[in-house]
């Protein structure tokens, strides 16, 4: 029983710990739910990203060894490539990709969507500290114990994305990020993603800085190939619909 109570206490302890920041990401995530982007898709999402973190962090994973901090570090490029998408997105191509609301998908093909994998990254990229006390804390516990602590971090997962959508329903809140939810998130993004760079000395490795540089520029070219193939594709479908009508 003794044990028991041990390991709630662990798991409680270090969830928290580990995922106070959490709260004003799903907030943000939740604040940007419309009929693309929906509120399965952010818990979803927030489960994929906490799911990969435990994977990674067991006992033997990685054949014991631990992977050092500032590769684990490089993980903020992503919420940072997810930053640069959405600034370099207007609203109106926002607008332009929603679709009517449909019948509910499965949960399976919820797990599956894209959105659900944008939350995932981000909660994934997150999680460099998670990852840092989990594999410690797994490696020094017991099966039965370790089976506690998970049990608790995953129920731990729902009161948090809870917490955060009922936090939203506070008009303050609620209103403050309408207003600019969509305005903050892109620069939320990118400052986490620096901010684990930074945290996890990853620019003090020269190597790993061009490495970084590398991966960031390949990616914001070809985000803006494929933004300038589809202003192309807007103007030359614009130009159709008007040559059509002056024909008419």
């Amino acid at each position: 029983m003794n044990e028991l109570l041990a390991a709630i206490t662990t798991g409680l302890t270090a969830f928290t710990a580990t995922n106070l920041d959490d709260i004003l990401i799903l907030l943000l995530f939740f604040s940007q739910v419309n009929t693309v982007f929906r509120r399965r898709h952010v818990v979803a999402g927030q489960y994929l990203g906490f799911a990969a973190l435990v994977v990674v962090s067991l006992p033997g994973f990685f054949s014991g060894l631990l992977l050092p901090r500032p590769w684990i570090g490089m993980l903020g490029i992503v919420p940072i490539a997810i930053g640069i998408s959405r600034l370099l997105q207007t609203e109106s191509e926002a607008a332009e990709t929603e679709t009517p609301p449909s019948a509910t998908p499965s949960t399976w093909l919820t797990m599956l969507s894209p959105q659900a994998y944008s939350v995932a990254a981000v909660t994934f990229a997150n999680g460099g500290d998670n990852i840092g006390i989990y594999m410690p804390l797994f490696a020094n516990s017991p099966w039965e114990s370790l089976i506690v602590i998970l049990s608790v971090f995953f129920g731990l997962v729902g009161v948090w994305c809870g917490a955060a959508y009922q936090l939203m329903k506070v008009p303050a809140i609620a209103e403050m990020l309408t207003r600019y939810g969509n305005q903050l998130v892109p620069y939320v993004l990118i400052g986490l993603g620096v901010l684990i760079l930074l945290d996890s000395h990853t620019l003090e490795n020269r190597g790993l800085v061009v490495l970084t540089l590398l991966i960031s520029g390949t990616f914001t070219l070809n985000l803006l190939r494929k933004l300038e193939q589809v202003s192309v594709a807007k103007l030359y479908s614009t130009s159709k619909a008007v040559s059509k009508m002056e024909k008419n």
